[in-house]
């Protein structure tokens, strides 16, 4: 017994020493998250709390605001949707102690605040002595990212005093701020580096303040706040920065690998960090003959930037297995990299430090990273890998402030035209905006939405309909019953008596049943319109459910519009409404739930397995199917305007189903040709002939299908900011690299060799066409069948396989790994689908009107 009380002791004094030695204790200083211009506590969507800033103030003229609307890209209400607004110099006062470094976090969403519109607000922003902004404008640098929102990180050294004086001074304008966190962090978490080309200089980073510039989960996914280490730090994936077609391969360790923290503190990165990696591959004539390379744009000259590279081998067990050199800006920063050397053993976490001065160059400055495998010194495989990325900014001369990044002159060109459809009203309500990642330009949507909204107001005689991204309750609603006993709504004050009939009405009782009262285990995915929620309906019956933002008190017009529109189309390729729920403030849509998740799923951004040519060409045709019937099959003419690659679902059968029917529009009358409307859908599928002339057609649908079957073929994203100017529209490279015949240099790499070379050059040929400036030009839906239909018969024959029996292919596709960033964190729809309803409409026979092709000399 008493042997067992020594052990006890002994185990419980390491466990304390451990903590003491890696400052893992962070929980005893506690943070700081202000929600700036609250009145009261709020959460945001990873269930945080943000309390009030007004007792934090000292002086200046402040005011708390909201924001005019709320961006679909804006996960949560909080802390984006109100605003402290400063019209002259003022300061929060912030309690810190003397020996802790702080990580500072501000948070800027440019939107229009009453009468303030971020456009003109230019302002600096110091933290003590420290400048961290200078004539900083959140509007300029949302356009240049394409993001409708900014968060600006900073490691701040401990301070000489008891206080940290953040202070903001207007210097045009105005000055404003959405949020503010102030997380303590380990006062060691930073030692003396070495500068990189100049061996003898050493940095000393413990004592240098410094900017978060890029902090990534190579070959990983996205890891919110919540899941890291403590200090709430958010890490994206890496695949936006790689360079050239070869992205290597992405690893994940097994399910009982263990990470083994031993001489790193478990702060430093979170398990998920260390738990996936980015290596080359196993070919190694392949891997001596290229660099696994990151490229970094936005990075301010003359600076130093502090580059920490994370390492975690969970494969091999002996140093010499795997060695590799390190080159930063082509300089080298590390020769034989071992990282079993290094860290001692197999899953064992161990990561590098490295300084590089960037100088001033003639054009972007960017910083780059790259690396081989170390021929020299003969390892058992050839071979480099990585498990993280982490790029601070060193301040020089107690600042960190750059200027202001430039927009592209895509998005210059786009918001010019924005303008031009706005010369006739006098609102001074523009809000700039546009989601991250694929859904960069749903702000600009929504700036011409609240212009026309504003036109109508005051244009007398003129349809008081209100546009769909306002807030509609409280003045929409026009008809119902309601009972004065319980407060539910007995009929939808929003749906017609046939649309309600057609499909089945669940109560809000039955929603949180289904849901275990919206636990957030049960989250499938966020859009626009709110939640998707897994669920469990009449005992059994598998559902997504997806649930209004009840506090945005958006997304009426939507849910009105889907709901109308499912359900009076059956077919196999759209998805179908089970039913609704609508009571007081609470709308919700429930759909079949789809196993395979959305089609992006399966191109990037996450870990499932490689989509093979085939099964990609026969997913194309399906959805193909879907809006052949939208445009041909149904009683009026429908056109979808919002077909993109997150609106595509896949069911285990692999079978594709159009989604997201919420901005569809429809008429009896289509003998224009066209629909006069708002412009709405997705930046970098939109149609740019609907874009300019407000006229929506079929082809409207067809421009962005094209974009979607080159997001198939390439398998990246339609909009990617972080690539060159000419590279961020997927449409526009892909319509260049066509035109000079180099297509396949940006195809998906795990394509390469496996598509018939005849097969690839008809997909192509058909997108090409897809994305002709004028809608005239672009084939019909049925056309782009034969076409599709064609290409997978030439696909079969190189394969050896028949037409006839493509149907019977395995569900079982070659592995392989894709990785995760967040914004998805920015997409708009949801994992979910639906069972079929009965309807007025009758589903056509695709399948019949194709089977003509009967051999790959047809069309």
């Amino acid at each position: 017994m008493y042997i067992k009380t020594q052990k006890l002791f002994y185990l419980v004094f390491l466990s304390l020493v451990s903590n003491a030695i890696h400052g893992t204790s962070l929980d005893s200083v506690d943070s700081l998250i202000l929600g700036c211009g609250t009145e009261s506590e709020a959460k945001d969507a990873d269930g945080r709390k943000w309390e009030p800033d007004a007792k934090f103030i000292t002086g200046g003229n402040s005011a708390s605001v909201r924001a005019q609307f709320q961006d679909p890209s804006l996960l949560s209400e909080t802390p984006y949707m109100t605003a402290r607004i400063f019209t002259s110099k003022a300061t929060y006062k912030l309690s810190v102690k003397p020996d802790q470094r702080y990580f500072l976090r501000l948070h800027f969403y440019p939107a229009v605040y009453g009468s303030n519109n971020a456009e003109e607000a230019f302002f600096n922003v110091m933290a003590n002595d420290l400048t961290l902004m200078k004539n900083f404008s959140a509007s300029l640098t949302c356009k240049a990212l394409t993001q409708s929102y900014i968060i600006r990180e900073y490691s701040l050294v401990p301070p000489t005093s008891d206080s940290l004086i953040v202070t903001f001074e207007p210097v045009v304008g105005f000055a404003f701020v959405n949020g503010i966190e102030l997380i303590p962090m380990a006062a060691d978490m930073f030692d003396t580096v070495t500068m990189v080309g100049f061996s003898d200089q050493a940095i000393d980073a413990k004592s240098s303040n410094m900017q978060t510039m890029y902090r990534l989960n190579v070959g990983g996914q996205f890891i919110s706040p919540n899941n890291d280490s403590g200090l709430t730090r958010t890490w994206y994936d890496d695949l936006p920065y790689m360079f050239g077609a070869q992205s290597g391969v992405t690893n994940q360790a097994n399910a009982n690998s263990k990470i083994d923290y031993q001489n790193v503190p478990k702060y430093v990165a979170p398990v998920d960090v260390y738990s996936t990696a980015r290596s080359m591959g196993n070919s190694k004539a392949i891997n001596q003959n290229y660099n696994l390379t990151w490229v970094f744009q936005q990075i301010d000259p003359n600076y130093m930037y502090l580059v920490r590279l994370h390492f975690c081998d969970f494969y091999n067990t002996k140093p010499n297995q795997i060695v590799f050199n390190i080159y930063i800006n082509n300089q080298t920063a590390q020769r034989e990299a071992d990282v079993i050397a290094w860290s001692g053993g197999k899953g064992v976490p161990t990561y590098k430090d490295y300084v590089v001065y960037v100088v001033d160059g003639k054009g972007d400055e960017e910083l780059w990273l790259a690396m081989n495998p170390a021929k020299e010194t003969q390892p058992e495989f050839y071979d480099a890998l990585l498990n993280g990325i982490e790029i601070f900014k060193l301040d020089m001369k107690k600042s960190l402030a750059g200027p202001n990044p430039q927009p592209s002159d895509m998005f210059i060109k786009n918001e010019q035209q924005q303008k031009s459809f706005q010369t006739e009203t006098t609102s001074k309500a523009h809000v700039i905006g546009g989601a991250a990642g694929g859904a960069a330009a749903v702000g600009i949507m929504a700036a011409l939405c609240i212009a026309v909204y504003n036109r109508k107001k005051k244009e007398p005689g003129t349809d008081s309909q209100t546009s769909s991204w306002l807030p509609l309750y409280g003045n929409s609603h026009t008809s119902g019953t309601r009972s004065t006993i319980s407060g539910k709504s007995n009929a939808s004050t929003h749906l017609s008596s046939a649309a309600q009939g057609r499909c089945r009405r669940f109560s809000f009782a039955e929603m949180k049943h289904a849901t275990k009262n919206f636990d957030e285990s049960n989250v499938i995915g966020v859009g626009g319109f709110g939640k998707v929620y897994k669920g469990i309906v009449d005992g059994g019956m598998k559902v997504a459910i997806k649930r209004s933002n009840p506090s945005s008190e958006q997304g009426v017009n939507e849910f009105q519009t889907e709901i109308e529109m499912l359900s009076e189309l059956r077919h196999k390729h759209l998805v179908s409404l089970i039913g609704f729920c609508e009571e007081d403030r609470e709308m919700c849509l429930v759909y079949d739930y789809m196993a395979r998740g959305t089609l992006r799923e399966h191109l990037y951004k996450s870990n499932k397995p490689h989509l093979t040519w085939k099964r990609r060409l026969e997913i194309c045709i399906g959805a193909a199917k879907g809006l052949h019937y939208l445009h041909t099959g149904a009683k009026w003419t429908i056109i979808h305007r919002d077909v993109k690659t997150t609106n595509i679902l896949l069911d285990e059968q692999w079978d594709a189903k159009v989604s997201d029917f919420g901005l569809s529009k429809t008429g009896p009358d289509m003998s224009n040709g066209h629909v006069s409307t708002v412009v709405k859908g997705s930046f970098g599928y939109l149609d740019p002939e609907y874009f300019k002339r407000q006229q929506l057609t079929e082809k409207s649908d067809v421009y962005s299908f094209g974009v979607v079957l080159f997001e198939v073929l390439c398998a990246r994203p339609a909009l990617n900011p972080s690539l060159p100017k000419e590279q961020v529209s997927l449409a526009d490279w892909a319509l260049h690299c066509q035109k000079k015949g180099v297509l396949e240099d940006i195809i998906d790499p795990y394509l390469k060799g496996k598509i018939n070379p005849e097969s690839m050059k008809k997909f192509a040929d058909t997108a090409e066409k897809c994305l002709s400036e004028h809608g005239m030009d672009r084939p019909t839906l049925n056309d782009i069948l034969w076409n599709l239909e064609f290409a997978l018969q030439l696909q079969d024959n190189m394969e050896g396989s028949s037409h006839s029996s493509r149907r019977s292919e395995s569900n079982h596709d070659e592995s392989g790994s894709r990785n995760q960033n967040a914004a998805s964190h920015y997409s708009n729809q949801s994992h979910g689908s639906a069972s079929e309803v009965h309807g007025d409409t009758e589903e056509m026979n695709t399948e019949e009107i194709f089977s003509q092709i009967v051999n790959p000399k047809g069309r």
